[in-house]
């Protein structure tokens, strides 16, 4: 089991849809690597950074939920914009503000693994870069020292995407 989860204690229950859900989830989240288009839209949202306009985060300097009225499929997944002119920014530049690692949490990432749990509201841009967490307790800690997780994340984010591809999370 992963240590996140051994660390609170929480265990699936066997039988139910819940245990079928949670085993699923757990599977995810323990799991090392990655693939180069993968884009996290959470476990039953189907929509990147759960409805969030990423480009809201550079230009307005916060979290803010986009609309599906200004929606942009990109790599296969709906992603959200506060505005029609957020929209068209992204559309000009996806790379410059989709979050990095697909939306899956950095943290995880740093540690060989991936959650689908992230908060929205856990966010940092760092050289640039829009990164995203499960916590914000996490995201403190994270842009107290980025240089050392980012180098970990960076390192394990190929293997981490290739095993989220094989598993069926794209």
């Amino acid at each position: 089991m992963c240590e996140a989860l051994q660390k609170y204690g929480v265990t699936p229950t066997r039988g139910s849809a819940f245990g079928a859900t949670f085993s699923l989830a757990l599977m995810v989240s323990c799991v090392p690597a990655l693939a180069a288009d993968q884009v996290n839209t959470g476990y039953f949202g189907g929509v990147a950074i759960m409805g969030y306009d990423p480009v809201a985060y550079f230009t307005e300097g916060r979290a803010m939920k986009g609309s599906e009225e200004f929606s942009y499929d990109w790599l296969g997944t709906p992603w959200h914009f506060a505005s029609s002119k957020h929209r068209e920014l992204f559309i000009a530049e996806p790379t410059k503000y989709a979050p990095q690692y697909g939306g899956y949490c950095t943290g995880e990432v740093a540690f060989n693994g991936a959650t689908i749990n992230i908060d929205p509201e856990a966010w940092a841009i760092i050289d640039g870069k829009l990164y995203l967490a499960y916590s914000k307790e996490f995201m403190a800690e994270f842009k107290a020292r980025p240089s050392d997780l980012l180098a970990k994340a960076e390192a394990n984010w190929p293997a981490v995407e290739t095993q989220l591809e094989q598993d069926g999370f794209q």
